[in-house]
């Protein structure tokens, strides 16, 4: 994968405007909305707050781009290029959207730096060489027929991505919409817009045609949702909660939208008495800490053979005493802030909830410092399946941790949920691993490691963690539509 090694510092913010049509356009209203920097709680920029006029221009200028423009006439392999292009803007621009990466979201530097751009660029050039290997088939039928099928772009895309990796999400849409030859407008989540927009700007200086890339930045309830709602808009593909999934289904039903949901979970990670401990705990502690806790796919739910789970909770314990927490521009740091206040207080709710309902709290369960959105890592154990903490996706620091006796019951208590996003196992036993794997209800199972990811790899949910799989191939699929050729040879 690539790596990133510039010098950071905090960029200024360059880009405040809707992104339509090719231009930089304010609000049709001119109305702007804050973005905040979650570890000062100070504003960095005011954004223009996209309206339902400000998406039916952006949805009208995707749709020119993919009936009139140079876009449906472009080879497949000149949108690969232009892919390539991108990413090579990207990588060369890699510690400027690094740092404005961390300044809107409050992530660390090190993880934006190592991990979140170096994934951005490696998504895009994946896609960029799929783009001319997407085919059809041809299919003997009886009689004298030519049967053959065709995988044309499904059209204009709208798509919602959220706060928790933004850029590493546009990526994630834009890849693979972009190869297929669609067009897109893009609404950035509310709480960190900046990376998005400064990706329109790289997408044009890349050359990619006006119209085929736009952004508009707004809330969900109004920008969102005029998106959802508009006629002109293909398809939908979403991340994030999963309420507000079932609200753009219900939003989509009268224009019977093409639909693909990424959505949370409550991931079981599971911890065998005769796995390696040290591998384990560092896995499981990243598992659930890492981002913060802000990963859709957490390690939230710790299961822990009973033989080991006193020797597991002393050791997460001690690396939680010992986590660096505090300003993520320090490259020491290992934990910066919540994103926002929402979600400060949400967390500190479940931690609250935790301890009224009789679990443990054995690090953590406070505020960290006094200004700022940061949460200290917070630690339960003794923690029980009908507890909130271990039911609700928390999306934070939190970590509960569980005991098990034998594979029948972690197997039968890891599904009782309504998500199935992923799950770890940890084992040296490779038949109990394998065995497991197969049982559990996840789109993804990690053995003896966490959060593996790769462009290559299909990555989504079961249950109600999502519909549909984005990555791979099957990334490509949900962006196409197959349409079937039958000519007679008589």
């Amino acid at each position: 994968m690539a790596t990133v090694t510039e010098t950071i510092t905090i960029p200024e913010t360059r880009h405040t405007e809707c992104f339509i049509g090719g231009h930089w356009v304010p609000a049709s209203n001119g109305k702007t909305f804050p973005t905040i920097n979650p570890a000062t709680e100070e504003v960095i920029a005011e954004i223009a707050e996209g309206t339902a006029e400000d998406i039916d221009r952006a949805v009208r200028a995707a749709r020119d781009a993919f009936e009139k423009g140079p876009w449906p006439r472009m080879s497949a392999r000149d949108r690969g290029r232009l892919l390539f292009r991108l990413a090579d803007l990207v990588q060369q621009e890699s510690a400027e959207l690094a740092a404005l990466e961390t300044l809107d979201n409050g992530k660390t530097i090190r993880d934006s730096k190592n991990l979140d751009v170096p994934m951005t660029i490696e998504t895009l050039r994946y896609y960029a060489g799929y783009a001319d290997k997407i085919y059809g088939q041809t299919i003997p039928m009886p009689g004298n027929y030519f049967n053959y099928t065709r995988r044309e772009p499904v059209g204009v895309a709208g798509q919602i991505i959220p706060w928790n990796f933004p850029m590493v999400l546009l990526a994630w849409k834009w890849g693979p919409a972009l190869a297929a030859g669609c067009t897109v407008v893009l609404k950035p989540a509310e709480q960190t817009p900046l990376t998005a927009l400064r990706m329109a700007h790289l997408a044009q200086e890349a050359g990619f045609p006006d119209g085929v890339i736009n952004v508009v930045p707004g809330d969900g309830p109004h920008t969102g949702a005029a998106l959802v709602k508009h006629p002109g808009v293909d398809k939908i593909a979403f991340t994030g909660e999963y309420k507000t999934a079932q609200q753009i289904m219900a939003d989509a039903a009268p224009t019977l939208k093409r639909l693909t949901f990424e959505l949370g979970g409550k991931s079981p990670n599971i911890i065998f008495a005769d796995a390696d401990l040290d591998a384990a705990v560092a896995g499981s502690h990243m598992a659930l800490y890492f981002n913060h806790g802000q990963c859709c796919c957490a390690g939230s739910r710790l299961f822990v053979q009973d033989k080991v789970y006193d020797r597991v909770v002393d050791q997460l314990a001690q690396r939680n005493r010992n986590y660096r927490v505090g300003d993520p521009f320090d490259p020491q740091t290992e934990q910066g802030p919540q994103v926002d206040k929402a979600q400060f207080d949400k967390i500190m709710y479940y931690i609250r909830q935790g301890k009224v309902e009789g679990a443990r709290c054995v690090t953590g369960g406070d505020r960290h410092g006094d200004r700022g959105y940061f949460v200290e890592p917070t630690l339960f154990a003794e923690v029980t399946d009908d507890m909130k903490i271990a039911q609700d996706e928390i999306f934070g620091p939190v970590l509960s941790v569980l005991r098990f006796s034998d594979l029948d019951e972690v197997a039968d208590r890891a599904n009782k949920t309504f998500f199935g996003l992923a799950a770890g196992v940890w084992t040296r036993d490779v038949a109990k691993a394998h065995a497991l794997a197969a049982r559990i209800r996840a789109g993804t199972v990690w053995v003896n490691c966490y959060n593996v990811l790769d462009p290559a790899t299909p990555f989504g949910g079961f249950k109600m963690s999502g519909i549909g799989r984005e990555l791979g191939q099957q990334g490509i699929d949900a962006y196409t539509e197959l349409k079937t050729v039958t000519m007679s040879l008589d």
